[in-house]
C-alpha cells in the first residue's frame, strides 16, 4: 500500500492508496491469467466524476488532510486556493442546492482531475492516474459523506461502469 497526498478538484487529501484492480494469477510458462469470481470478471476502475457529489468542493476538511502549502510550490496557487474557501469550508463557487460548480469551465487547474495535473502536482505517472484518482475520490467522499453514503455508491458504480 502506498501513501499519497493529492488534490481532487481543489481538495487536498492525504490517503492510503488502495484501488481494486483485476485479480490475476500466473499461468503456465509465466503467463498472466485473469481470474474471475463466479461468472463476473472484476473491472479495473476507470476514473470519472460522479455528478452531483461535490465532495471535492469541501476545501477545509481538517488536520488529516494536506494543506495548500504542502501541495503547491507557487505562492499564487496557495493564495488562489485560500481565496476559494468560504466561511463554511466549502468552495465559494460550489452551488450547494444544485450540487455543481458555478465556474466549472473556468475552474483553476488544480480543480481538474486530469493526468497532467496529477503528474505536475504529485508526480503521479499517467499509468497510475486512474488508480490514484479513484483512491483520492473514494477517500474524500468517505471523509465528507461517510462510507455508507449514496455519493460513494454512485462513485463506485460510475468508475466500474
Amino acid at each position: 500500500m502506498s501513501q499519497g497526498i493529492g488534490v481532487i478538484s481543489g481538495v487536498t487529501i492525504n490517503c492510503a492508496v488502495k484501488c481494486r484492480s483485476k485479480p490475476f494469477r500466473k499461468g503456465g510458462k509465466g503467463k498472466t491469467v485473469n481470474v474471475s469470481f463466479g461468472d463476473k470478471k472484476l473491472k479495473e476502475p476507470l476514473w470519472q466524476c460522479a455528478q452531483h457529489c461535490g465532495a471535492c468542493c469541501k476545501l477545509e476538511k481538517g488536520p488529516s488532510f494536506a494543506t495548500p502549502e504542502e501541495i503547491f510550490d507557487n505562492p499564487d496557487d496557495i493564495q488562489l486556493y485560500k481565496s476559494l474557501v468560504g466561511a463554511d469550508g466549502w468552495c465559494i463557487n460550489y452551488d450547494k442546492i444544485n450540487r455543481k460548480c458555478s465556474i466549472y469551465d473556468e475552474r483553476p487547474y488544480f480543480c481538474r482531475v486530469e493526468q497532467d495535473v496529477f503528474q505536475s502536482l504529485y508526480g503521479i505517472s499517467k499509468k497510475k492516474f486512474n488508480k490514484e484518482a479513484c483512491s483520492f475520490c473514494n477517500d474524500t467522499i468517505k471523509a465528507i459523506y461517510g462510507a455508507d453514503s449514496e455519493e460513494l455508491d454512485r462513485f463506485n458504480k460510475a468508475v466500474r461502469s
